[in-house]
Order: C-alpha cells, then sequence, then structure tokens
C-alpha cells in the first residue's frame, strides 16, 4: 500500500528533506530541522547509534527513494524487475525508469508542485499525451512524447500556482518547456547526471540482488 500519512515524517525518517509538500517545503520552517531525528518514541535513542549495518544502509536508500517519486513497495519492486534486465547500469536505469513516469514528468515540468499533485491531476484526466487524455500516473513518457495541460484545466490554480514557482528554475536538460502552451517535450531518455536526485541508487542494486 502507498504511505498516506504526514509527509514530514517520511523527511524525518530518512533524515533529509524528501520535498514531498512542493512549495510548501520551502516556505514552511521544515521538521527535518527542528527535530534531526526518526519519528516515534524511539527516535532520538535511534538517532545516537552511528553505526548501520550495509543491510540497513540499502534499505535505507530503496526506502528514500520510493518514498521521493511516491510508490508502493509493489510498484517500485515491479520498476526494478523490469530494468533489471536492461543493457546498461541497473541502478541508472532503475531511475531512468522512475524519471519517465508521467507523473513525474508532470511535476519536472511544472506543472504540479509535488509528485503527488501530478497524480490528482492525472487522475482527474487534466493531462493529455500526445492529444489524448491519460489517468494513468505510472504511464511510461518515451522521448518525443508531448504532455499537455488540457485547455479546460489550465485555469486551475494549483496549476497556476505550480508554474509561477515553476517560473524561478530549470527544467532538466531533457525536458523541453512551454509554459505558455501549458505543454512539454520529452527529449531523450535521462541520463543519470541529468537526474536532480541525491541517491546511492547502487545500493538499491545490492539490496535486491540478495
Amino acid at each position: 500500500m502507498r504511505y498516506t500519512g504526514p509527509s514530514c515524517r517520511q523527511c524525518r525518517r530518512e533524515g533529509t528533506k524528501l520535498f514531498l509538500k512542493g512549495t510548501k517545503c520551502f516556505t514552511e520552517k521544515c521538521p527535518v530541522e527542528r527535530r534531526p531525528y526518526a519519528p516515534g518514541q524511539h527516535g532520538q535513542s535511534t538517532a545516537r547509534r552511528k553505526k548501520m549495518s550495509e543491510y540497513a544502509k540499502q534499505l535505507r536508500e530503496k526506502q528514500k527513494i520510493k518514498r521521493i517519486y511516491g510508490l508502493s513497495e509493489r510498484q517500485f519492486r515491479n520498476t526494478f524487475e523490469r530494468v533489471s534486465t536492461l543493457p546498461g547500469v541497473t541502478g541508472h536505469n532503475l531511475l531512468a525508469a522512475l524519471e519517465s513516469r508521467l507523473d513525474n514528468i508532470v511535476y519536472r515540468m511544472g506543472f504540479a508542485a509535488s509528485r503527488k499533485a501530478a497524480r490528482q491531476l492525472i487522475r482527474h484526466r487534466h493531462v493529455e499525451v500526445n492529444g489524448k487524455s491519460v489517468d494513468i500516473p505510472s504511464f511510461v513518457v518515451e522521448p518525443g512524447q508531448e504532455v499537455r495541460v488540457r485547455q479546460k484545466s489550465r485555469e486551475l490554480v494549483l496549476v497556476k500556482e505550480a508554474l509561477e514557482v515553476a517560473a524561478r528554475g530549470a527544467s532538466p536538460a531533457w525536458i523541453a518547456v512551454d509554459k505558455d502552451t501549458f505543454s512539454g517535450r520529452m527529449l531523450e531518455r535521462p541520463q543519470r547526471q541529468s537526474i536532480p536526485i541525491a541517491a546511492q541508487e547502487q545500493l538499491v542494486v545490492e539490496l535486491y540482488s540478495k
């Protein structure tokens, strides 16, 4: 099952900001900074334990990446198994597959403030791929395909607010965005160096290879 509890609790568990709340992560005082230890009654005591086993490190990295992209355990494992047979570096292939999901693409293009908000847009049929409505957040976007916010959905407050924030930054090099037409295109398959997340994906490969 996908986690539905407080987003900040997940960030505290991983000990770093995962930016799960969109613009609020930049405007609010982050609980990770105020309480830099895991949630729960034993959080402070576990923070004093400096040494982690290799398995614990691998598990925490898997949980962190899974939470960043908002996937359930089954979805994450299925994605890994799918890319594990592809040529190239498995860890890089895993991140590229996660980045190619429609909910992530909508978020990267700046049409939603978070991946969670992007999933909501997609499920309510506010997003089109190559002119056709798609309501599946896990839909895999291929290079050359156009992602667009439907004409009738462009006045949505959450879309406008997200675009205002996105205008302050830049989209990844493998994505082209035209904010005037509320559309964008995936130019190429994302390479590791152009995926802006701090993760040690090789630890996930080691975990699932046992």
